[in-house]
Parts: structure tokens; sequence; C-alpha cells
């Protein structure tokens, strides 16, 4: 372990072996930093704020502090984040409200660049990207691989879908599909992520199936959820019905659709 002498490390704080503490960092009295966390300089880690082994946190970055929900009083609330995660310069990450569930969760390996922002009650999974000054809003919910770009916003309570991704400088106030891609300012769904898909060593019959899924849903004519609906009578493969399930799941947004022609 290796705490620098300018480093708060206040009473109560659980500081895991193999810990690397800067200068000027502040570690709150009920933060707990697993094996291996380093934390560069000038970090503040507040709240009931986990983080997990060998996550890497940069300069200027604030992890656990209040709240930015006018009702929130003072609840215990919780953060948690997964291990070989790293937060770079300036990133902020608020825990949960008593209203959204009372927690704020990140998964593994993430990357969370310059400026990033994680808002109360989020639910970030695994290998999730966000490029420079993008943000959640409260309530989102992003799936494991999904790429968000820079100075993108995603309204609150919005769903993006495992391995989405999000061009940058958009707008995002719809339901994101796994596997899509939406572009333009008030983006639109611009078809499948078909570099992700091949970069997870996805079969090209598999992309053949949903791009087959993806034409049967947007492109026949009727209302989009009764396609799904006769799409789930049928037998699918597992991304496909990934894409089905969550269309057919509750949701306090619509879904981002492709332009009109």
């Amino acid at each position: 372990m290796s705490i620098h002498p300018s480093a708060i490390i206040e009473n109560g704080a659980v500081v895991g072996a193999g810990c690397s503490i800067g200068p000027f960092c502040h570690v709150g009295p009920q933060v707990e930093l697993q094996d291996g966390v380093h934390l560069h300089s000038h970090v503040a880690i507040s709240g009931h704020t986990r983080i997990g082994e060998k996550t890497e946190i940069w300069p200027f970055a604030s992890v656990g502090s209040q709240p930015q929900d006018l009702k929130f009083d003072g609840e215990k609330t919780r953060l948690e984040i997964g291990a070989r995660t790293m937060i770079r310069e300036g990133v902020s990450i608020n825990p949960g409200t008593a209203g959204g569930g009372g927690l704020t969760k990140i998964g593994d390996d993430c990357l969370f660049m310059l400026g990033t922002h994680v808002g109360h009650d989020c639910r970030v999974g695994n290998r999730v990207v966000m490029a420079n000054h993008a943000s959640l809003a409260g309530h989102v919910s992003v799936g494991e691989g999904a790429i968000i770009g820079g100075l993108a916003g995603i309204h609150q309570f919005v769903r993006i879908g495992e391995g989405a991704i999000v061009g940058a400088l958009a707008m995002v106030v719809a339901d994101v599909i796994p596997f899509g891609s939406v572009i333009g300012e008030r983006p639109k769904l611009a078809g499948l992520n078909l570099v992700g898909l091949k970069r997870r060593g996805v079969s090209r019959a598999e992309i053949s199936e949903l791009r087959a899924v993806y034409r049967e849903i947007f492109e026949a004519e009727g209302p989009v959820r009764i396609q799904v609906e006769k799409l789930l009578e049928q037998r699918h493969g597992e991304r496909a019905m990934q894409i089905l399930e969550f269309m057919q799941s509750e949701s306090d947004r619509s879904f981002c659709i492709p332009k009109v022609k």
C-alpha cells in the first residue's frame, strides 16, 4: 500500500492491499477501496461507495458525492463500481436515490473518458465506453459493451441495449435496441452496429439473421410492437431474441427508430 502524506483517509474507510493513493486525494469514512485501486491525485471519493479491485481514477474525479436530485434528502444510498475500470480526469459519478432504488452500479472493465458523467440510479454494464464529456442522466441503463460517443447526452430513464453505439453529439431521448447504431443530434436508428458485432466475433450467419430481424421489425408494414410480437412466436438465435425481448419489456421511453424514407 502506498499513501501520499497529503492524502486524507477518513476513519472508517477500508483500503485494500496494494492500493496507491496519490497527492491531495480525499477518501470518505464510508468508502471501500478493494485491492489494487490506484488514485492518481486530487481524487474525491465520498458516500457509501465501493470501488472494485485494480480500478484506476485520474485527477479531479468526483466519485460518490451527493446526487444531483432536488428530492434527495440525505438518505443512505450507494455507489458500486466494478473491477479494472478506468475513470479519467474530471469524471463525476453519483450514487443512487431512495426513489430510484438507492443504487448506482457500474460493471467491470469500463472506460469513462475525460469529463463524463454518470447520474444517480444508473446501471452500467461491463466493458462500456463513454467518450469525452458524454453524460447519463438519472435512471439510465446501459448494456454490456455499449459505446457512447463524445458529448452525447442520454435522457433520464432511457435504456441503451447491449453492444449498441451512440454517435458523438447525439441527444438520445428514446431507447436504443441491443446492437443498434444511432447517429445525429436528434438521433435516428441507423441500423445495426456491424463493426461492434464483428469485433465480438459474431458469425456471418448470425449477423445475417440479425439483419433480417431488424428489417422485419422496422421495414415491414404495421406497428413495431406488432412485428415484435410476431417475431417472438418464431425461433431465433440468442442475440436476435435479446433484441426482441428488449423491445417487449416495459420502459418509460419510446424507441429510437429509423428515419422515415
